[in-house]
């Protein structure tokens, strides 16, 4: 079995999923709904934008450290694909997305995030199994 840094055991697997599906849905309720203007430091929606930028700044970090701890390629690969997501969420704020370019790869990053997830789970799953069975 893989030597998992983070996702190391099921319920860490299981959280991550969860946190997976949600952004998931947050990034394809804003590919249906919204069309992002550019940053703007002036106006009324100024302080809405500085607090995205906040917080896509703070979640983007935190996915890049988490992929530097992560220990073998699954999780590498899990947390690379939600740190791009969150990266693409970065850059949508600053540059704005009429056309939606960024949200399309938003939802493909965190759809295959989803996925690789679910396989880390299911190893955890199947693991812990295999334990339970070789328990006199």
């Amino acid at each position: 079995m893989d030597r998992f840094a983070i996702i190391n055991d099921r319920k860490r697997a299981i959280i991550a999923l969860i946190h997976s599906i949600f952004f998931l849905g947050v990034a394809a309720v804003q590919l249906a709904i919204s069309h992002a203007l550019p940053l703007s430091l002036r106006g009324q929606r100024a302080m809405a934008g500085m607090v995205l930028l906040a917080i896509y700044l703070v979640v983007t970090t935190v996915l890049v450290v988490l992929l530097c701890y992560s220990a073998c390629t699954r999780e590498k690969l899990y947390f690379a694909l939600c740190a791009g997501s969150a990266a693409f969420g970065l850059v949508r704020i600053v540059l704005g997305d009429p056309v939606l370019h960024a949200n399309i790869v938003r939802v493909l990053l965190l759809l295959c995030a989803v996925v690789v997830g679910s396989g880390i789970l299911r190893s955890h799953s199947v693991a812990d199994t295999a334990a339970e069975v070789e328990l006199p």
